[in-house]
């Protein structure tokens, strides 16, 4: 844990290498996330979603839609790279994403059943990839490089855990 509210659980490294050991772990992390999530939002209020997980952060109700949010935009990112010689992704506005309508205006619920549901579907295809498709990447544009899908299976690991970690530290701050 660290005091550093913007990164609870410590910034992301992107790993050199990923291990098939290592493999398993993330991929429990990658299952785990949804119900980390559902947990860290549970019994919350409206006033209490509405508030930011840090000065000058996002709202708990932005985190908790952002997170489908991106982890749609990794599940696509996989498959573009298990199917294309090194795509180039585009990548997005995830600050405006979380100022759209449908973050305001959609259940909580939905986003965390659309991400239940998400994470069932790429655990099928993530469980069944072989070494040579582990190694398979995309170009990311703003970071000028090729990342490789263990290298993403680790950031997505890493990053279910860090927002739910952004909601559950406030609960503990707030004693909510």
């Amino acid at each position: 844990m660290t005091e550093d509210l913007r990164y609870p659980i410590g910034a992301f490294v992107v790993p050199a290498e990923v291990a098939p050991a290592a493999r398993v772990e993330l991929l429990e992390q990658v299952a785990e996330a949804p119900a980390l999530l559902r947990a860290a939002v549970t019994g919350l209020d409206d006033v209490q979603l509405d508030t930011p997980y840090r000065p000058g952060g996002w709202t708990v109700r932005q985190v908790a839609h952002h997170v489908p949010d991106s982890h749609l935009g990794a599940y696509t990112r996989f498959k573009l790279a298990l199917t294309e010689p090194v795509p180039i992704i585009k990548p997005y506005a995830e600050a405006r994403w979380a100022e759209l309508p449908d973050t305001a205006g959609t259940p909580l619920e939905t986003s965390l059943r659309l991400l239940e549901a998400l994470h069932d579907r790429w655990l099928v295809l993530l469980r069944a990839l072989g070494p040579e498709q582990w190694a398979a990447g995309y170009f990311h544009p703003e970071r000028g490089r090729v990342l490789r899908l263990d290298q993403t299976l680790a950031l997505y690991a890493w990053h279910g855990r860090h927002h739910a970690a952004h909601v559950t530290r406030l609960r503990e701050r707030m004693g909510w």
